[in-house]
């Protein structure tokens, strides 16, 4: 415990930073560059630590899937050998989740921390050797409209019963004599459901930032939320494409090593 302590005051910020971290992430396919969030400080932090002390040099890329997205990290990975399963090497501390949400979610390149599931990590707590960067698919509209209310289904109904279904056959008396105050009765009941959706947890409405990037980029929204987003790709979109295409095996490693050559620091 004194080890973790003493570490994680190691990583609290003295300062508030202006400007955003550049890290050049030097591939064997080809180079990508992240821009890492100064709201997620810890995450900041312990990423240039790392890459300072080069601990990412030589890994591997472990985990690869096509529209979903890439993983490297896993400090076992540097001279596994091909037919060695890999995820499980990671330093020995974890560090608290930094959620902003939903300012930073899912999109394509969006970089973010893996963790323990949550039966065993209830706190959402990051590891913090191992990176992803989100590759994601491109939803449509409609797709987006259809995960909402499916996520929504149950809070809505309980919406509903507390303030439409009571009113309902008053409201349907009122349509035929005053349609004007009708339909101002309406958009008062449907801003009231609206409002329980959004206050209660668990909800899914998606922001126009979001589906703005779903429908064009493209990202994984089922991770919003759970998992710490610290940074997002700014250059490489198509390394991160070739990386992510590439054939795997049954445990999701890519057949031929993906190597990390290097991480640099260029701000």
């Amino acid at each position: 415990m004194l080890f973790v302590s003493v570490f994680m005051l190691s990583l609290c910020p003295l300062h508030a930073q202006e400007t955003e971290t550049l890290v050049l992430i030097d591939t064997d396919m080809g180079k990508i560059k992240v821009k890492l969030f100064n709201d997620t400080p810890l995450h900041r932090d312990n990423f240039i630590k790392n890459v300072k002390e080069h601990r990412y040099d030589g890994l591997l890329f472990h985990r690869v899937i096509k529209q979903f997205m890439i993983q490297g990290g896993d400090i076992n990975s540097k001279d596994a050998p091909l037919d060695a399963h890999l995820g499980d090497g990671d330093l020995d501390y974890t560090i608290p989740a930094e959620f902003v949400y939903p300012k930073y979610f899912h999109k394509k390149g969006a970089l973010a921390a893996p963790r323990q599931p949550d039966d065993i990590n209830p706190q959402k707590k990051s590891d913090m050797s191992q990176f992803y960067i989100v590759q994601g698919k491109v939803y449509t509209s409609g797709e987006l409209d259809t995960l909402e209310m499916i996520a929504n289904q149950d809070i809505k109904e309980k919406a509903m019963q507390k303030f439409f279904y009571p009113v309902r056959a008053e409201l349907r008396m009122q349509k035929a004599s005053n349609k004007r105050e009708y339909q101002k009765r309406l958009r008062k009941i449907n801003a009231q459901v609206d409002s329980m959706i959004r206050a209660t947890p668990g909800h899914l409405l998606f922001t126009k930032e979001q589906r703005k990037a779903y429908t064009t980029e493209g990202g994984c929204h089922h991770l919003d939320g759970n998992y710490t987003v610290y940074g997002e790709l700014i250059e490489g979109f198509d390394v991160l494409d070739i990386i992510a295409g590439q054939p795997r095996d049954e445990y999701d490693r890519p057949k031929k090593d993906i190597r990390i050559i290097q991480l640099t620091i260029e701000n």
